[in-house]
């Protein structure tokens, strides 16, 4: 498999001198590592070459026979707006620039003498239509409500609004060179997310996943950049780093806020400079990988003193995903219940159990700290169990505290009043009615939540005149409005 070239779509060299032309490519590829590059020494062909080719820059020379370059800009301006175009000239004169400018290019330099600004000028070229493409992906997917690429999360179950956003977002970035940061609690899908990326941004690319956490500065230095032979004692022969074997495709570093102070001096050079030197080595290796990252914590309020570097987070989060816990998504219970018992009798070579009812709505109740691997867990802890034809809830109980027993406060719980008590009749509806809420009608969850048998449940429940299993919501705004005042919303 050939390399992916850098950028995906060519720049166009335009420059009646060959040798400048050879000169330049040689330039831009030793410095930034563009090799796709396409060389024009014929103003009359350059039209020709747009409309066969997608470019993603043009660096123009002014003064050329046939076609010079204000005219070239000109038609290039009419017929191609969205195309950066950055003018080269061999005088250095205020009109001219000026007059460049208003015909429309991104850019104005002066050949021999300012290359390292044409240099700069070039990359704030290619992140200015990064960012442009970004915008208007973001729009028509929000507006439109759509994928481009629904295969490339077929590994995440959900129907939730909230991912759906996420999935939109992660399309809209997935072709920018900037590092794209995932962050979310543990257990949520941050490495399935970065794969879905992936997929979408070089799917013929290799995939590479390096977990940064409990690495210290000397491996994960050797473990990323490599080693040259002979760079410490039993370095035998040449090792390529992770960098190297994900060349083309995507490296995703997993815990990343666990990197020590060391660790991230050489991360933020990376980002930075683009190149790497592998231990032992002198010779620079361009990065030719596309950098994904994901953590569980909040580096931005890490930052401060042998905290997560400032810099650092800030060149990481040019894109950054956000997943949401699976409380915050309950509506995905149904699906990842019915995927993960599949997915686990496949595994443990059971029959599929039927999962009860009261499964979902049991589960709706649990804050989830481990989110989708700990709702994994059970499933699989429930079905290794499951002797009979119906899923027991008992394991699942067993996992999240709950018990059909008179709990027992805690010693330190604390329960806030109004300031005007409200009668033991008042109260007591008040717990009723919100252990039906949170039992999204079901009785015998609400009866165990409340430590009282489903039928005592049904009997306070009567003294509700519309208050019925099927409608808590609407039990709770009749026989309640009496009870609320006494217990402002928080």
């Amino acid at each position: 498999m050939s390399p992916e070239k850098y950028p995906p779509k060519p720049i166009l060299l335009v420059d009646d001198e060959t040798a400048w032309l050879r000169s330049l490519s040689l330039t831009l590829r030793e410095a930034t590592g563009i090799d796709n590059i396409i060389k024009c020494s014929d103003s009359r062909q350059v039209m020709a070459i747009l409309r066969e080719t997608e470019v993603s820059l043009i660096l123009l020379d002014l003064t050329m026979p046939y076609f010079s370059g204000t005219d070239l800009l000109q038609m290039i301006g009419q017929e191609y707006p969205d195309i950066p175009v950055i003018v080269l000239s061999g005088l250095n004169q205020v009109e001219t620039a000026v007059r460049c400018m208003q015909l429309g290019a991104f850019d104005y330099y002066v050949k021999t003498v300012e290359k390292e600004r044409l240099i700069t000028g070039i990359q704030r070229a290619f992140s200015m239509q990064e960012m442009r493409n970004e915008n208007r992906s973001l729009k028509a997917r929000f507006l439109d409500d759509h994928l481009a690429h629904p295969e490339a999360f077929a590994e995440i179950m959900t129907a939730s609004k909230k991912m759906r956003a996420v999935f939109q977002y992660c399309e809209a970035v997935a072709q920018s060179s900037e590092p794209i940061l995932i962050t979310g609690e543990s257990g949520v899908g941050k490495e399935l997310i970065a794969r879905a990326v992936h997929r979408i941004r070089c799917p013929g690319g290799p995939w590479v996943a390096v977990n940064a956490a409990g690495l210290d500065d000397t491996i994960f230095a050797d473990t990323l950049f490599g080693h040259a032979r002979g760079a410490f004692t039993g370095a035998e022969r040449e090792r390529r780093g992770m960098i190297e074997e994900a060349a083309g495709g995507t490296l995703f570093l997993d815990e990343i806020g666990d990197l020590s102070h060391a660790s991230q001096v050489k991360l933020l050079r990376l980002l930075q400079e683009g190149e790497f030197f592998p231990i032992g080595s002198d010779t620079p290796r361009k990065l030719r990988a596309r950098l994904v990252f994901a953590t569980n914590l909040d580096l931005s309020g890490k930052n401060g003193f042998n905290g997560f570097r400032k810099d650092l987070y800030f060149r990481l989060n040019a894109h950054q995903v956000q997943i949401p816990p699976l409380r915050e998504r309950f509506e995905d219970l149904p699906l990842l219940i019915d995927h993960f018992l599949s997915e686990a009798a496949d595994t443990l070579g059971k029959r599929r159990p039927t999962p009860p009812r009261e499964l979902a709505t049991l589960l709706s109740i649990y804050s989830f700290p481990g989110n989708i691997r700990e709702l994994r867990a059970m499933i699989y802890d429930a079905v290794s169990r499951h002797r009979s034809h119906v899923l027991s809830l008992d394991s699942f109980k067993e996992k999240i505290g709950y018990s059909t027993d008179l709990p027992s406060p805690a010693p330190d719980a604390e329960i806030i009043f109004p300031e005007r008590l409200p009668t033991l009749e008042e109260g007591g509806h008040r717990l009723v009615m919100e252990a039906v809420r949170r039992a999204r009608g079901n009785q015998t969850l609400a009866a165990a939540m409340l430590g009282i048998t489903r039928q005592a449940l049904a009997k306070r429940l009567k003294q509700f005149p519309d208050a019925t299993p099927a409608s808590p919501v609407r039990a709770a705004g009749s026989g309640l409005e009496r009870v609320l005042h006494f217990f402002p919303a928080h």
